[in-house]
């Protein structure tokens, strides 16, 4: 509680920050029984109130303390505050306004939630009272102005404001990676870093996709029933970093459109809810994700169909696709090099084959036959496609990899 009041003004002003007690510590002074005080230490060591009940050097207490002081707020909690005015003298005051502002580096918030309307009178020994309530979504210093106007039983006006600053703290570190699988899918690792000096609960880490995808979480498994693979209890100690991974899949009416699979590039928005250890809620979401969609180049050659391994000396068969990036019309030929005998895989088939035309945005699938020659793990290599309008050949190797087994 702040108490305020100015020498020539009859009312006063009381501000305080509602925020959960803590724990009272207990400071344990230890000393021996020979000491020439050991007997009287140890006599104040059991008198005292914050000792815990059974713990003797526990450094806790059983009691609970309010804060002493605005004292710092982090990001994403609700900032509240009880704001009193109180009539000190014993004259009647007349036509009293409160408001309160919050001022940060940015922008001034009114956060007054009694009527705006004055309050007729105000009677000796009698308080206005009103709560506050905010989420706080800015960093850095904040002040919260209160103004309080009144008029004296005289017809004097009079007036006084008071300002109280704290400031916001960042509670986590957010830092995101991005994977993209040749299948169109992007991998999100969001990698959350407690920075905090107290530990907290995570209550739950979301992703909420943009409008072009579709998400799937990877941070459960399957036992019986769906649990988080960090713990039952899920809380995270200071300075201490976890690792969240997500799947985005386009939306299957995107797939038809590779022009707007380009642009692509905004994922979405991480939405955190965590608890302290006092049960105070804060949520924080970051801004949109973006990420740099991949360059194809013309033409976009993946991988539909390919078996883990082979054995040596064994055909096996290979499903590629191939997709017109560019904005015309392609007329394919394919084209298959076995480079040297060293590669560990032959083509088998034609070579030099017309595939046709392959209109923009477009694609097909071709089905190849390779001969495993070499044990180990090999490289698909040598597979060339040449667009016969520009006469133009796109190379292609270390495609995909199979381990060819002797056994």
């Amino acid at each position: 509680m702040e108490p305020t009041r100015d020498r020539d003004q009859l009312l006063a002003l009381k501000v305080m920050r509602l925020t959960k007690p803590t724990l009272m510590p207990f400071n344990l002074i230890l000393a021996d029984d020979n000491d020439l005080c050991g007997k009287e230490i140890q006599s104040q060591n059991q008198n005292d109130l914050s000792k815990p009940r059974d713990l003797s050097y526990f450094p806790l207490g059983d009691l609970l303390t309010l804060p002493q002081n605005f004292g710092n707020i982090v990001l994403g909690e609700t900032f509240s505050s009880y704001i009193s005015v109180h009539n000190d003298s014993n004259q009647v005051c007349k036509e009293i306004t409160l408001k309160a502002d919050l001022q940060t580096s940015s922008q001034r918030l009114s956060l007054s939630s009694k009527n705006s309307q004055p309050v007729p009178e105000l009677l000796p020994d009698h308080s206005i009272d009103d709560v506050i309530h905010h989420e706080v979504k800015e960093l850095g210093t904040h002040i919260l102005v209160c103004v309080v106007s009144y008029v004296t039983n005289t017809g004097e006006n009079l007036a006084f404001r008071k300002f109280f600053k704290f400031q916001v703290l960042k509670p986590l570190d957010v830092k995101t990676k991005f994977y993209n699988a040749e299948s169109d899918e992007v991998y999100l690792e969001a990698q959350i870093q407690n920075i905090t000096p107290f530990p907290i609960y995570m209550e739950n880490v979301s992703l909420e996709p943009s409008a072009q995808y579709k998400v799937q979480q990877l941070n459960t498994h399957k036992d019986g029933e769906d649990k988080e693979v960090f713990c039952r209890i899920n809380y995270l100690s200071p300075t201490d970093t976890r690792q969240y991974l997500y799947c985005l899949k386009p939306k299957p009416e995107l797939h038809s459109e590779m022009k707007q699979k380009k642009g692509l590039n905004n994922i979405g928005k991480l939405d955190i809810v965590w608890k302290t250890n006092m049960g105070e809620k804060g949520r924080l979401q970051t801004s949109q994700l973006q990420r740099v969609a991949p360059g194809y180049g013309d033409i976009k050659l993946t991988i539909e169909s390919i078996p883990d391994s082979v054995k040596l000396e064994s055909i096996f068969n290979v499903t590629c696709r191939i997709t017109n990036c560019c904005e015309r019309t392609m007329d394919l030929t394919l084209v298959l090099q076995n480079l040297n005998i060293s590669t560990g895989l032959l083509w088998c088939g034609i070579s030099g084959k017309q595939l046709g035309k392959l209109p923009q945005n477009e694609s097909m699938d071709i089905h190849l036959t390779l001969l495993a020659v070499t044990p180990g793990l090999q490289s698909i290599c040598g597979l060339r496609l040449t667009d016969n309008f520009l006469k133009r050949t796109y190379e292609h190797d270390d495609i995909a990899q199979i381990f060819v087994s002797d056994e």
